[in-house]
């Protein structure tokens, strides 16, 4: 377990003067997402079945990742009074499932699912780092900064795990890239954009994913800046085999800040 609880959090510091409604939107999305990890937690011990040294890990993983959707549902609440997570949740769960009826990992193998769970890691402790640096709410800034410090461990945790399965499975660094490609262009797929749909939309509304989805990345692409790429782009190349630092990764950080601006801005003038 981390070093915080929900009870550590100065919750009496809160200011709901500084609460920016664009940022509440998408922290009511992240927090059904992140509260889900139970479910994450069934499907891997399907996938690692065999492996109860590594399973041992993953249920604190996943008693934090709770924990962290807990948190940030709670904030939520105190942002806007009238919004009710548990109602949000239960919204969620019932839309969005997993694929929990598997004997095998969608990646093709054990050392592919570490490889796609690194990915996950890198883009969670990305975005809480950059929450943290965007909001002037204090403690949405204390909550964000305790939970990017438990991402970038649990990719620690995903990593070294990774390399362990590489020993067996001899997954090649095209393989990998091409996993951690696949997983990146995820980033963009039903989960968040139903986490949104659920959080923000009224009761009776017709979930559109393309319409969900845009206005969840038009809210957090902007937050980004070229120290949170930098160092996702870093933790990205390591997962790869490569060097993750030098003129590879600045020209990735490069491009990726260009078209997060880019489709920010495009999707802020359609009105998404």
């Amino acid at each position: 377990m981390g070093n915080w609880t929900l009870e550590t959090i100065a919750w009496d510091r809160f200011d709901a003067s500084k609460v920016d409604p664009e940022i509440l939107r998408n922290i009511k999305a992240a927090a059904l997402v992140e509260r889900n990890g139970g479910d994450y937690g069934i499907y891997l011990g399907r996938v690692f079945a065999d492996d109860p040294a590594f399973m041992e890990s993953v249920k604190n993983w996943v008693t934090e990742e709770v924990q962290h959707g807990l948190a940030l549902g709670r904030w939520a609440e105190l942002a806007d009074p009238s919004w009710d997570f548990e109602a949000a949740f239960d919204r969620f769960r019932a839309g969005y499932k997993l694929p929990l009826e598997v004997s095998a990992s969608v990646r093709g193998s054990q050392a592919g699912e570490m490889m796609a769970r690194c990915i996950v890691e890198t883009g969670t402790s990305s975005y809480y780092s950059a929450l943290k640096d965007a909001t002037a709410e204090p403690v949405l800034k204390q909550i964000c900064a305790k939970i990017a410090a438990d991402e970038f461990r649990h990719y620690k945790l995903f990593y070294d795990h990774l390399r362990r399965c590489l020993e067996r499975d001899r997954l090649s660094r095209w393989s990998r890239l091409r996993i951690g490609w696949g997983r990146l262009a995820e980033s963009e797929d039903d989960e968040l954009a139903y986490a949104y749909f659920a959080a923000n939309e009224p009761t009776g509304s017709t979930y559109d994913r393309k319409r969900n989805m845009q206005a969840y990345v038009r809210r957090a692409y902007p937050l980004y800046r070229q120290s949170h790429v930098q160092r996702a782009m870093a933790m990205v190349l390591k997962a790869i085999g490569l060097e993750p630092q030098g003129r590879l990764n600045d020209w990735m950080t490069r491009a990726g800040l260009w078209f997060l601006r880019r489709r920010s801005a495009k999707l802020a003038s359609q009105g998404a």
